[in-house]
């Protein structure tokens, strides 16, 4: 058989056919036209790079859907609160239906075609329990948050939401849970803070950094339907973060650590390790997607932000192993 030295290829040069996202292992063998393959180096740190602008800059916005396919609303702009949605098809931003009510620092979750936002502040300089829907063209009435809250986090689907922390005129520990209806109570966050960032599903949550009453927060935890329990911490600790993912593979990038911070980072589920940094630094962006192919988009770096970037895994290493029409 061929000798597995003699040809290296360098991901993402090489796509291998059937791996989800292309996320290789260190030690795993793949097939791919007529070929094997094997992993020799997993240093596969994510890199970001620039996507089309978002057509209207804001900050305190919110976000949701895939890295081809995703969503940002509300947010404020250099002088008021704001209805815009946005959509994106993986390489530029076109206009979707406005929110019902004009507000920034809410929170989000669902996909571009079954989007949702909850909470957040309006031009009325007051917190709001306002939760509605997308349909993928306009957003309609669901039902109220039971607690109004601005700086909360969101996470899972229209149909099974989960919202946490937040701000009520004090940092919140408050957490509830959307059916597609209706709010209902879940459990309390084991640190109340506000400016914080979520990530996962409704049965297996996770909310990272923010800030108390002392100061920015690295605290991680993580929810599994009833009750939240802590996770890792992260490596930065940072308020008005953006995240994404799953509980077990999640990202968290930006925010504000005393200046506008391009740090991204990590979850495996345990811990959490440094990614590759944002091109753009900035505090109040939104994120969207998955740890393999995230996006982010608006912020603030001292002035509104209309910049966009996208995740993608970094290079990793293969050698060639044999053809498949030579045999074992």
């Amino acid at each position: 058989m061929t000798d597995y030295r003699d040809a290296k290829y360098t991901f993402p040069t090489v796509t291998f056919s059937g791996v989800a996202e292309s996320s290789p292992v260190e030690g795993n063998i793949w097939y791919d036209s007529g070929k094997y393959y094997f992993g020799t180096s997993q240093s596969f740190t994510g890199v970001w790079s620039s996507g089309g602008n978002i057509g209207t800059a804001r900050s305190g916005i919110a976000g949701a859907g895939t890295q081809a396919a995703g969503l940002c609303f509300g947010g404020e702009d250099a002088s008021n609160d704001v209805r815009t949605t946005e959509e994106y098809d993986g390489s530029s931003w076109s206009s979707g239906g406005d929110l019902g009510t004009a507000k920034s620092l809410l929170a989000g979750a669902g996909t571009q075609a079954a989007g949702l936002c909850m909470g957040g502040y309006t031009n009325l300089n007051a917190n709001t329990n306002v939760t509605e829907e997308y349909n993928g063209t306009a957003w309609s009435a669901g039902g109220n948050i039971a607690t109004a809250r601005r700086q909360l986090a969101g996470a899972g689907t229209q149909s099974a939401a989960i919202c946490m922390g937040g701000n009520t005129g004090s940092r919140s520990t408050t957490t509830e849970e959307y059916n597609g209806t209706s709010w209902s109570a879940g459990g309390n966050l084991g640190t109340a803070h506000r400016s914080l960032a979520g990530a996962g599903t409704q049965s297996a949550g996770l909310c990272m950094g923010g800030d108390t009453a002392v100061s920015d927060s690295n605290v991680t935890e993580e929810y599994d339907g009833t009750s939240w329990s802590a996770g890792g911490n992260l490596g930065t600790a940072r308020s008005a973060l953006a995240g994404a993912g799953t509980q077990a593979a999640a990202i968290c990038m930006g925010g504000y650590d005393g200046s506008a911070s391009n740090v991204t980072e990590e979850y495996n589920g345990t811990a959490w390790s440094s990614g590759g940094n944002l091109a753009t630094a900035r505090y109040g962006l939104a994120g969207a997607g998955t740890q393999s192919a995230g996006l982010c988009m608006g912020g603030s770096t001292g002035s509104m932000s209309n910049v966009t970037e996208e995740y993608d895994p970094g290079p990793g290493s293969y050698d060639e192993l044999f053809s498949a029409s030579g045999g074992l």
